[in-house]
C-alpha cells in the first residue's frame, strides 16, 4: 500500500516541510477489501497446473495403484461359459414349476406330417369361418395390445401330456431387420375384416409352407385352445378358459377370456417369428456375422411382440439357446447376447455373468465402436436404476465397471451424460453412503464406490455433467463418502480427483468452500496418507484453489485445528524427499548424466504447498500470523537457498512470492524481519538471473524490505539501486511499479537521495510518468511521491531536475486536469474506478509536487497542454 506517514493530504502550499513518503508504513485501521485494494501486486494469489493423472495402460476393475489385495477384491480377468448361467433361475415368474428334463431340450419345429398322432379338423372353407379363425392372428399383430402376455397352462391331447414351461418379458428398442437369409423383408397383406382393422401376415415362410404349419403344430394348438376338441373333454380337463364358439373377443370383456387371447397371440408369435431365428441360432457351424444378424433380429422381434422381460412363457426355451452361445469366443456376438439377455431381466447367477459378458465385451478399447451403435449403455443404466443394491452388489460391480470402461470414450462420454448417467450415479451414490460401516455389505460396496467414482471422474471433464453434479448435490455426497471410507485409499483418490477437476471452476469452488466438513475431511486426509504423493499432491492443490477464491475459505482452513502445523509437517517430509533426490542425482555424477525432470514429484508437492500458504497470506490475520511463525518463513528461505531458478523456476518463484506476502505485514516477532538481511542475500541471486519474472518477484520483496534502514544500507553496499533505474526502463507496468517502490523507500534517507541523479535516474521517472501515467494512476502516483521525497530541500528546481524540469511541469500540469487525465469515453464502473484512483492516489501529492516545483522555478515556459 502505498500510504504516507505523517503527512497530511494538505493543498496548503505553504506547508513545503512534511515526513517522506514510504511504499510501505504502519497502515491506519481498514477494512481487508481496503487492504487488499490498496496493496496491489504487494499481495498476489499464486496459481499452477492441476496434477496430471496419466491413463492406465489397461482397462482393469481396479487400477494398478490400488492398495486393495488381489485376494479381497473382485477379479478383473475370469472364463466366462454357458455353464455360468444358471438355467434353473430361468423358471417362470407364474406357473407349475417343472422337474428338470433328462435329455437336451429340443425347439419346437413345425409338423407337416399329415400322419400326426392328432386328426385336425380341416380348415373352414367359409368365408366367415375364415373370419373366426383370423380373429387372433389380427389381435396379435394390433399395435394397441394392452399389458404384458398372461401365462397359461397349455393342454395336449394326448394322455402323456407334458406342460409347456411359462417364461418371463421387458423392454428395449427395435433394431432393424435385414438379414434376407432367413427372413424375407417381403410382406403379403391380406384384408381380413374384423371390426374394420386389417391384418396384416408376415411371410416367414412360402404360402405352402404356410398352409402346412396351419395344419400342423400351430393348428393343433389353435384349434385345441378353443376348447372344441373331443379329445380335450375326454381327458377330463377342465380348461381355465371359458369356451367359445369363436375367436372374436366377447363383448363382456371378461379377464379370462383376455388372458386366453393373449396367450394365443403369443404363441402364434412364437411359432412364427421367433422360432425360426432360435433354428437360425441353433446353427453353431453357421459364421458369427450371421450369427450376430439372427441376434440383431432376435431383439428386433421380442420387442415387437412385446416378449423382452420376466412374463413371457417360452422366455427358459430362449435363454438356453443364448447361453449356449456364449461359448463362442466372439465379442460382437457376445454384445448382442448380452444385450438380449440383459432385456430379459435375468436375476441371481444369471444377472451376474451376464454383467460379466458385459464387462469382457467393454474391458477391449477396440470394441467402444461396436458398444457404441448397439445401445448397450442403455441395458447397464437399467441394471443400475432397477436392481437391489444389498442383493445384486457384485453384479452391480461389473456392471459399474463396464460402464467406468465405457466413460472412457468421448461419445459414449457424451451419451452418459445425455441419458442422465450422473443423477443416476448420485442416487446410487446416496444409498451405498446410506450402508454404515458395521453392515456386512459395506466392505464389498467399497469395490463398487470404485467404480462409480471413476466414473465420476472422468465425466466431471464436461460442462454438462459438471452443471448436473452442482445442481444434484454432489459436494455434500462425496463429502460424506469421504468420512466413511478415509481407510480406502482408491476411493479417496478418485473423490480427491473429482474435487481437483471441480475446484478450478468458480461455481463448484465457492459450493465446496460452503461445505465446512471439506477442510475436516482434507486435514485428516493429509495427516493419514502423508507419503502418498498422488493424493496428497490434489488435496493440496484444491486447499490452493479454496484460498485463492475466497477470504472466508483462508480464515475458516487457517482456524482448523493444527491445520498449520499439518502444512509444516508437509513441507519438512517432501523437502528431505527432494533434498535426498538431489543429493542421489549428483553423488552418481549426475553433471555427466541426464538431468531429472522438473518438478519432480516432490517439488510438484512443495510448489502447490507453498501456493496454499501464500494464498492464505493474502487474509490480514492470518498473514500476520503466518509472517510471525518462524518454521513457515526458515522452510520458506531453504527453498531459496538451495534451489536455482534456471533447474526450479515455478518452485523458486512460489518461495519468492509467499516471502513477499508475509514481508508485507509489519507484526511484532515477525520472522521475516528477523531474517531480512538473509532474505535479502538470497534474494540476490535470484535478481542477477537471466529470468525476468523471478527478477519482478525479488524487486517485489526488496520492496518491502527496503523499509527497514539494513536493507537500504545492503541496496547501496551491492549496488543494486542502479539496477532498480535500470530497470525503470522496462516497458511493463508492474516492473516500473516495483522498481520505484524500492527507490521511494531509499529516498526516505537524505543521504540516499542524490542515488536517483545517477544513471539517468530522474529522467527514467519522467518517461515512466509519461508512457504509463494516464493509465495507471497507482503508478503515477508512487512516481510523484520519489520525486516529493527526493526533492524535500530544494533550492532550484533546475539543480534537482536539470533539463527534465520543464517536461515534468507541463506532464503535471496536464495530468491534474480532470478533463484532459479521464477517458471520458470508457463505461460508468471503468470511469468511476479510475477518477477513484486518481483523486486518492495521485492528485494530492501531484499537486504538492508541481507546487514546489513552479515555487522553485524562476522562468515558466509556454507550453502548450495536449490531451492524453
Amino acid at each position: 500500500a502505498l500510504l504516507c506517514r505523517g503527512m497530511q493530504a494538505s493543498k496548503n502550499k505553504n506547508t513545503d516541510k512534511a515526513e517522506p513518503f514510504y511504499r510501505l508504513s504502519v497502515p491506519k485501521q481498514k477494512t481487508s477489501s481496503e487492504i487488499i485494494n490498496e496493496a496491489r501486486n504487494v499481495l498476489r494469489t499464486l496459481r499452477t497446473r492441476r496434477p496430471f493423472t496419466p491413463t492406465e495402460d489397461q482397462r482393469k476393475l481396479f487400477g494398478s495403484g490400488s492398495t486393495r489385495a488381489p485376494q479381497n477384491r473382485p477379479p478383473s480377468v475370469f472364463s466366462l461359459h454357458a455353464s455360468s448361467f444358471d438355467l434353473a433361475e430361468s423358471r417362470p415368474v407364474s406357473g407349475v414349476r417343472l422337474s428338470p428334463l433328462d435329455h437336451k431340450p429340443v425347439l419346437v419345429t413345425f409338423a407337416k406330417d399329415e400322419d400326426s398322432s392328432i386328426s385336425l379338423p380341416k380348415p373352414p372353407a367359409d368365408a366367415a369361418e375364415v373370419r373366426k379363425v383370423s380373429s387372433a392372428r389380427a389381435r396379435l399383430f394390433r399395435r394397441n395390445s394392452q399389458g404384458n402376455f398372461l401365462s397359461a397352462k397349455m393342454v395336449s391331447s394326448d394322455q402323456n401330456e407334458e406342460k409347456l414351461d411359462s417364461e418371463e418379458p421387458a423392454m428395449m428398442s427395435n433394431l432393424c431387420r435385414s438379414n434376407d437369409n432367413c427372413l424375407a423383408e417381403q410382406r403379403s397383406y391380406t384384408p381380413f375384416n374384423d371390426e374394420n382393422r386389417q391384418i396384416i401376415c408376415n411371410e416367414h415362410i412360402s404360402r405352402s409352407e404356410r398352409e402346412d404349419f396351419l395344419k400342423g403344430t400351430a393348428g393343433k394348438f389353435l384349434f385345441q385352445l378353443r376348447g372344441e376338441s373331443d379329445q380335450i373333454k375326454k381327458a377330463g380337463r377342465s380348461s381355465s378358459w371359458p369356451r367359445s364358439t369363436g375367436w372374436k373377443r366377447r363383448a363382456t370383456g371378461l379377464e379370462d377370456e383376455t388372458r386366453m387371447n393373449e396367450s394365443e397371440e403369443e404363441e402364434i408369435f412364437w411359432h412364427i417369428k421367433i422360432l425360426p431365428i432360435l433354428h437360425e441360432l441353433e446353427k453353431v457351424e453357421d459364421n458369427i456375422e450371421n450369427l450376430c444378424l439372427a441376434c440383431t433380429k432376435l431383439y428386433q422381434a421380442l420387442n415387437e411382440g412385446n416378449m423382452l422381460g420376466k412374463r413371457f412363457k417360452r422366455r427358459s426355451v430362449l435363454l438356453k439357446t443364448l447361453y449356449k452361445l456364449v461359448d463362442i469366443d466372439s465379442d460382437p456376438l457376445c454384445l448382442k447376447l448380452a444385450k438380449i439377455i440383459l432385456a430379459m431381466k435375468v436375476d441371481g447367477k444369471n444377472l451376474l455373468s451376464v454383467c460379466k459378458l458385459a464387462f469382457k465385451i467393454c474391458r477391449n478399447e477396440k470394441n467402444d465402436y461396436i458398444i457404441q451403435n448397439d445401445r448397450l449403455l442403455d441395458c447397464l443404466l437399467e441394471v443400475l436404476r432397477a436392481e437391489d443394491l444389498q442383493k445384486s452388489n457384485e453384479a452391480l460391480l461389473y456392471c459399474m465397471g463396464a460402464i467406468k470402461f465405457m466413460s472412457g470414450n468421448a461419445v459414449l462420454l457424451n451419451e452418459m451424460v445425455n441419458k442422465g448417467a450422473v443423477e443416476m450415479l448420485l442416487q446410487l451414490m446416496k444409498q451405498i453412503n446410506n450402508i454404515k460401516e458395521n453392515d456386512t455389505y459395506f466392505s464389498n460396496l467399497g469395490h463398487l464406490l470404485v467404480q462409480l467414482t471413476a466414473t465420476l471422474r472422468n465425466l466431471a471433464d464436461l460442462p454438462p455433467a459438471r452443471h448436473q453434479l452442482l445442481c444434484n448435490g454432489a459436494v455434500s455426497e462425496l463429502c460424506v463418502a469421504l468420512e466413511q471410507r478415509m481407510n480406502a485409499k482408491d476411493v479417496c483418490t478418485y473423490i480427491v480427483r473429482i474435487f481437483s477437476k471441480l475446484s478450478s471452476y468458480n461455481d463448484f469452488c465457492a459450493a465446496l468452500a460452503d461445505c465446512s466438513r471439506c477442510y475436516i475431511l482434507f486435514l485428516a486426509l493429509l495427516n493419514k496418507h502423508q507419503k502418498q504423493q498422488d493424493l496428497v499432491i490434489r488435496i493440496i492443490f484444491i486447499l490452493g484453489n479454496l484460498t485463492a477464491r475466497n477470504n472466508q475459505a483462508r480464515e475458516q482452513f487457517f482456524k482448523e485445528k493444527g491445520s498449520v502445523n499439518t502444512l509444516i509437517s508437509l513441507f519438512q517430509t517432501y523437502r528431505e524427499l527432494d533434498l535426498n533426490a538431489q543429493k542421489w542425482y549428483h553423488e552418481r555424477g549426475g553433471e555427466g548424466k541426464k538431468r531429472p525432470k522438473h518438478p519432480s514429484e516432490a517439488e510438484d508437492v512443495l510448489i502447490k504447498l507453498i501456493r496454499v500458504l501464500a494464498n492464505l497470506s493474502i487474509h490480514p490475520s492470518v498473514g500476520a500470523a503466518l509472517a510471525a511463525a518462524h518454521r513457515v518463513v526458515e522452510l520458506l528461505v531453504t527453498v531459496l537457498e538451495y534451489k536455482s531458478v534456471d533447474d526450479s523456476e515455478e518452485l523458486v518463484i512460489s518461495a519468492a512470492t509467499a516471502i513477499n506476502n508475509l514481508s508485507y505485514y509489519k507484526v511484532k516477532s515477525s520472522a521475516v524481519q528477523d531474517k531480512k538481511l538473509h532474505i535479502a542475500e538470497i534474494l540476490l541471486k535470484l535478481l542477477m538471473s537471466n529470468n525476468m519474472d523471478g527478477v519482478v518477484e525479488a524487486v517485489r520483496v526488496f520492496g518491502n524490505l527496503s523499509q527497514y534502514h539494513e536493507i537500504c544500507d545492503f541496496i547501496i553496499q551491492k549496488k543494486i539501486y542502479k539496477f532498480m533505474i535500470a530497470l525503470l526502463d522496462a516497458k511493463n507496468q508492474d516492473v516500473c511499479f516495483s522498481a520505484c517502490g524500492v527507490l521511494l523507500n531509499l529516498t526516505v534517507d537524505k543521504n540516499k537521495r542524490a542515488l536517483l541523479m545517477e544513471e539517468g535516474g530522474i529522467g527514467k521517472l519522467v518517461d515512466c510518468l509519461r508512457d504509463f501515467g494516464p493509465a495507471d494512476w497507482q503508478l503515477a502516483g508512487l512516481i510523484c511521491k520519489t520525486l516529493w521525497n527526493y526533492s524535500e530541500n530544494i533550492t532550484s528546481a533546475a539543480s534537482y531536475f536539470g533539463e527534465d524540469t520543464d517536461t515534468l511541469l507541463v506532464l503535471l500540469t496536464s495530468l491534474l486536469d480532470e478533463e484532459l487525465a479521464l477517458d471520458y469515453s470508457l463505461d460508468r464502473d471503468l470511469r468511476d474506478n479510475n477518477k477513484l484512483y486518481w483523486e486518492r492516489e495521485f492528485k494530492p501529492v501531484a499537486e504538492k509536487l508541481l507546487d514546489r516545483i513552479q515555487s522553485h522555478h524562476s522562468l515558466l515556459p509556454t507550453v502548450t497542454i495536449a490531451p492524453f
